[in-house]
């Protein structure tokens, strides 16, 4: 599997140079106008994961791939990447302007969890087709990152990070989602969160040699020190979904992001994914999606 490109990649491949505080122990920042990355020069981003965080406000026609899916952007959008989930753009029109920032987990460190936000989690929304009066509030928050970042500010970075949660909580706040309401958490969404960060924490794989820990409801209630069936009550009440329907999902992703982007064989995937045999993989893949692993690769 192609290891996932980091901070110092998209650097070296961007400019050929590194920002004087790219080792900043307050973690890593920087924001750009997407203008100089268009036109004929412009090179294509690769389909792959980044080891960083990136928010980018793109115009023009374009279609964006995030993971096994594929979403077109017909006029704007604002569109959130992370660690987990490889993407890519592409951009149906020669000219396109906006804006991107980027940053990387230790920049938000001891100021929250940027996973329990929907907008970076494997099944929340990650792109957001804006109005045009919608862009023009939020143009202004990019435009106050490029004048902060440059300013000699003390607590300049301070400012950078409320700015990154105006854009994320401008776009939960246009979902129609219950689960954004704003109410406190009660027990069963406090443990359907906790065995959700626990799944995700077993993805991206990486390494032939990973292996997901936890394949059953059993496995997670064991590490979360709960009953299973009060982990079974608690998920399907915040989620509408069994918690084995949810695991299954999350693990038959991951398989098509492998089977379309690494080099592994099916055996190896499958070991991966925590199956013994290829052949519980193959049963279990061609039960969630009706063909086997092989014809889906070959698609």
């Amino acid at each position: 599997m192609e290891k996932p490109e980091s901070l110092a990649d998209f650097y070296k491949n961007k400019f050929d140079w590194m920002p004087d505080n790219f080792k900043n122990e307050m973690g890593h920042f920087n924001v750009f106008p997407l203008e100089p990355f268009v036109g004929e020069k412009a090179q294509p981003i690769p389909y792959k994961r980044r080891d960083f965080y990136k928010i980018s406000l793109a115009k023009g026609n374009s279609k964006v791939y995030f993971a096994d899916q594929v979403v077109e952007v017909k006029k704007q959008a604002l569109c959130f990447s992370n660690p987990q989930i490889p993407y890519k753009w592409e951009h149906l029109e020669e000219y396109r302007s906006g804006y991107f920032c980027i940053f990387n987990t230790h920049f938000f460190h001891q100021f929250g969890n940027l996973n329990q936000y929907s907008v970076f989690q494997p099944n929340g929304t990650h792109i957001f087709e804006l109005t045009d009066e919608q862009v023009a509030l939020i143009e202004p928050i990019y435009q106050r990152m490029l004048d902060e970042i440059n300013s000699d500010y003390v607590y300049k970075y301070d400012v950078l990070r409320n700015l990154v949660f105006e854009l994320l909580h401008f776009a939960m706040k246009t979902e129609s989602s219950a689960s954004l309401e704003n109410k406190n958490w009660n027990a069963s969404q406090r443990i359907a969160a906790l065995f959700l960060e626990l799944l995700e924490r077993q993805f991206p794989i990486d390494d032939a040699h990973q292996r997901m820990q936890f394949r059953t409801a059993s496995d997670f209630a064991g590490q979360l020190n709960i009953h299973v069936n009060h982990l079974n009550r608690a998920v399907k009440e915040v989620t509408h979904k069994t918690t084995s329907q949810l695991i299954a999902e999350r693990t038959v992703q991951e398989a098509k992001i492998l089977l379309k982007h690494s080099h592994w064989n099916v055996a190896e995937i499958g070991f991966a994914l925590g199956f013994q045999e290829p052949t519980h993989f193959n049963s279990f893949f061609k039960k969630q999606l009706g063909t086997s692993p092989l014809k889906y690769r070959k698609e």
